[in-house]
C-alpha cells in the first residue's frame, strides 16, 4: 500500500511536525510512505493522509486535501485560523465568506459581512470551519471522543478512527534527557519543588491563574520555583516574580530537558476545541504528575494518571491545593507518575499508533472499513415487562425483583436491532431475553448456557399478558468449546453475570464472541465491580471485597451452580475488551441489586483526601464494545501468568 503523507516536519515549529516525525519512524516499516511538506498531487497513491492543525504550517496539507480526498487527521476540532490564513490573509474575502456560510449558515454570513469584513471586529473563531474539508474527506482520524463528536455534529457520515496520540516513553538510562543538568542550568536546587508550563503561551492555557496560585505557594514554600517554556502570545502579559522564569522557544532537546527537570507539569486549557497536547503526552511518558483542565478531550484521560482542575470559580483554588499537595506529599506525585508512564507504554506507544494508522489506511483504500450506522433511539423497557415473564412458583419472580435494577440497565444499554439482526444472550434465564425481540427489535434471538456441546433445548414461555416467546438454548462450555455459530453471524452478544464465573480461560470466551460477531457488532457485558465503594469499605473493615466470595454447598442431586472465580475492576474490563478487538463505546457502573445500600460517606472522604478517583465505584460494571479489529492478545500478561 502506498501512502501520501502530508504534514509539516521538523524544523517547523509545530507540535504536529514532531508528532509526524515520530509516527513516520514506525509507519514506514508498515507501508510504502512518501512524505510531502508542500502542495503536491496525491492521485497516484492508494490513499493520502493529511495532518491538519489550526495554524499556517498546514496550508499546503489543507489545499491538497481539498483537491484529492483522503484521510483527514484532526488534532483539534477547529480550523478557523487555518482557513483565515488561506483566505483573509491572501485577500480572498469571498472565499472566507463562503466558508463561513457553509459552516455557520446565513446568520454567520450576515455577521461576517457586517462586522468582520469591514474590520469592525475579529472573526468569530467559535465557528470551526470544518465542513468544507469534511465534505471532501474519505475518512477522518481523531485522538479523542470529544473531537469525534464534533466531527459527527458537523455532518460527517464517513468512517472515523479514534487513534490515541502517540507518546514518547522515557526510561532512566535509555533516553538522553538529564533533568539534573537542566536544574543546574536553571540554578534550581535539586530538592526545590519545580513546576513547569510548556508550549505556546496563550491566555487560554490559564497562565494568569497558575501564576496567582503559585504566588500563594511561594508564600508557604519560598524554595518553590516555576518555569514557563515557550513563545509568549502577543496578548499574554506575563506578571513574573523572582521565583518564576520565562524561557522563550526551546529546541526539542532543551524542551525535553526542561520538562525532565520539573517535579510536575501544568497543562491547563480553557476554553478548548478538543486539542490533544503533545506536551502532555511527553510529560506522562516521563512519569511526571500533571494538572489538566477537566474539560473536552482532557476529561477522557484516566483519573489515576493526572490531577483534574475544574473550569469554574474554584479553578485557582484547585491549582493551589494540588501544587501544595505535590510539595507536601511527594509520594502521591511519584505514584501518579508511575501510573502515567505505564499507561503511556500500554496505550500510546508510537508503534501502536502507527499500526492503527496502517490498518485504517488499508481499510479505507480497499473500501472495507465499516461505516457507523446512525444510532437508533434508545428503547425504554419497563421493569414490569421483564417481571411479566417470571413466575412466583419457580423463584424466578423473586430473583428478577432483586436484580431488577441490573436487568433494566442492561436493556437500556443494549443497542436496538432491526430486520435480519440476530442477538445471542449467554447464560440466558429468559428474563430479559423476550424483550430483545419484542422491544429491541431483533429479528432472531438465541440463548446459550453451560452444558454438553451439541445439546439444544427448545424453550417456550408465556408472559402474564399472554405474549408467547420461543427460543433455542444451545449448550456448550464457554471456556473450552468452539461456539456452535458461524463467523460474523450475530449483531449483538449479551454476556451478563458470566465472566466472573470463569475459572480458567476467559479470553477463549472473548475470542469466540469476537469471532461470531459481525464487523461493527456489539458486545454487552455486565459483571460485579471489585473496585466499588462497597468493596473498598469491605476490605478496609476486614471483609472480602468480592460481591460473592462464598463457596457453594455441594448438591447431592446434581452439579452446583458455578461460584465466582474472579471479579474485575472497570479498568480491567476496558483492557479486556481492547485486548479482544473491541472499542469501548460505553463504560459505566451502577447499582447491582435492588436493595438498600449502606452509606459510604467515609469512603468518599478517604478517596478525596488521597486524590483517588471516585469514578466507576458502583457495585456493577456495565460495558459495551464495538468490534473494530482483530483480537490483539490471546493471553494478555495482566490476566495470565
Amino acid at each position: 500500500m502506498r501512502i501520501a503523507f502530508f504534514s509539516p516536519l521538523p524544523p517547523a515549529r509545530s507540535g504536529i511536525a514532531d508528532y509526524s516525525e515520530a509516527l513516520l519512524a514506525q509507519l514506514r516499516g508498515m507501508a510504502d510512505v512518501e512524505t510531502f511538506t508542500a502542495l503536491a498531487d496525491a492521485s497516484a497513491f492508494d490513499v493520502a493522509v493529511y495532518q491538519l492543525g489550526n495554524n499556517p504550517y498546514h496550508t499546503f496539507a489543507y489545499e491538497a486535501a481539498m483537491r484529492h480526498p483522503g484521510i483527514v487527521v484532526l488534532h483539534e476540532a477547529n480550523l478557523h485560523h487555518l482557513v483565515a490564513e488561506l483566505t483573509i490573509k491572501r485577500g480572498d474575502w469571498d472565499g472566507y465568506l463562503r466558508e463561513v456560510e457553509i459552516d455557520g449558515g446565513p446568520e454567520a454570513l450576515a455577521y461576517a459581512k457586517r462586522y468582520v469584513q469591514p474590520v469592525r471586529c475579529g472573526p468569530d473563531y467559535e465557528l470551526p470551519l470544518l465542513k468544507s474539508v469534511l465534505q471532501r474527506a474519505r475518512a477522518v482520524i481523531v485522538h479523542s471522543d470529544a473531537v469525534a463528536e464534533v466531527v459527527r455534529g458537523r455532518g460527517f457520515t464517513g468512517p472515523i478512527a479514534r487513534i490515541p496520540h502517540g507518546a514518547w516513553v522515557y526510561q532512566e538510562g535509555t533516553e538522553n534527557v538529564d533533568g539534573a543538568a537542566y536544574r543546574a542550568k536553571l540554578g534550581v536546587a535539586s530538592d526545590a519543588p519545580l513546576f513547569g508550563v510548556f508550549g505556546f503561551l496563550k491566555p487560554y492555557k490559564r497562565i494568569a491563574e497558575s501564576l496567582r496560585a503559585f504566588k500563594r505557594i511561594v508564600a508557604e514554600h519560598p524554595e518553590a520555583r516555576m518555569i514557563l517554556v515557550g513563545e509568549a502570545h502577543p496578548e499574554m502579559k506575563l506578571a513574573l516574580t523572582p521565583e518564576v522564569r520565562h524561557i522563550d522557544y526551546a529546541p526539542i532537546e532543551d524542551f525535553n530537558g526542561y520538562l525532565a527537570a520539573c517535579d510536575a507539569v501544568l497543562n491547563l486549557r480553557y476554553p478548548t476545541v478538543g486539542e490533544t497536547s503533545g506536551t502532555l503526552l511527553r510529560a506522562l511518558g516521563m512519569g511526571k504528575p500533571v494538572l489538566v483542565s477537566e474539560i473536552g478531550s482532557f476529561r477522557e484521560y484516566p483519573d489515576e494518571l493526572c490531577l483534574k482542575v475544574p473550569v469554574d470559580a474554584s479553578e485557582e483554588e484547585h491549582i493551589y491545593e494540588y501544587l501544595k499537595l505535590l510539595i507536601e506529599q511527594p509520594e502521591i506525585g511519584r505514584a501518579l507518575g508511575q501510573k502515567a508512564r505505564e499507561w503511556v507504554q500500554r496505550e500510546c506507544s508510537w508503534e501502536l499508533a502507527a499500526r492503527k494508522y496502517a490498518d485504517f489506511a488499508q481499510a479505507v483504500a480497499s473500501g472495507t472499513v465499516p461505516i457507523e450506522a446512525p444510532k437508533p433511539e434508545a428503547v425504554d423497557v419497563p421493569v414490569e415487562y421483564v417481571l411479566s415473564w417470571t413466575r412466583e412458583e419457580d423463584g424466578s419472580r423473586k430473583y428478577a425483583q432483586t436484580h431488577s435494577t441490573r436487568l433494566k440497565k442492561t436493556l437500556d444499554i443494549t443497542p436496538p436491532g432491526g430486520p435480519q439482526d440476530r442477538a445471542l444472550e449467554m447464560g440466558a434465564y429468559l428474563q430479559i431475553t423476550p424483550a430483545l425481540k419484542s422491544k429491541l427489535g431483533y429479528d432472531e434471538v438465541r440463548g446459550c448456557y453451560f452444558g454438553t456441546l451439541g445439546k439444544t433445548d427448545a424453550r417456550h414461555v408465556v408472559s402474564e399478558d399472554g405474549e408467547e416467546f420461543d427460543c433455542a438454548i444451545d449448550h456448550f462450555d464457554a471456556e473450552r468449546d468452539r461456539f456452535p455459530y458461524e463467523d460474523g453471524s450475530f449483531a449483538t452478544v449479551l454476556c451478563c453475570e458470566l465472566v466472573e464465573h470463569l475459572p480458567t480461560d476467559p479470553m477463549h470466551m472473548m475470542s469466540e464472541i469476537h469471532r461470531i460477531l459481525r464487523p461493527g457488532g456489539h458486545l454487552v457485558l455486565t459483571t460485579p465491580n471489585v473496585a466499588s465503594l462497597r468493596a473498598v469499605a469491605g476490605i478496609l473493615q476486614g471483609f472480602h471485597p468480592m460481591l460473592f466470595p462464598a463457596y457453594i454447598k455441594p448438591n447431592p442431586g446434581g452439579d452446583p451452580d458455578p461460584r465466582h472465580a474472579r471479579e474485575y475492576t472497570p479498568r480491567e474490563m476496558q483492557t479486556l475488551f481492547e485486548n479482544s478487538g473491541f472499542d469501548v463505546t460505553l463504560l459505566d457502573t451502577g447499582p447491582f441489586l435492588y436493595e438498600p445500600t449502606p452509606e459510604f460517606g467515609w469512603v468518599d472522604h478517604l478517596l478525596d483526601q488521597y486524590i483517588l478517583t471516585k469514578e466507576h465505584r458502583g457495585d456493577g460494571i456495565y460495558i459495551v464494545g464495538r468490534k473494530t479489529g482483530p483480537v490483539k492478545e490471546r493471553y494478555p500478561a495482566w490476566l495470565y501468568q
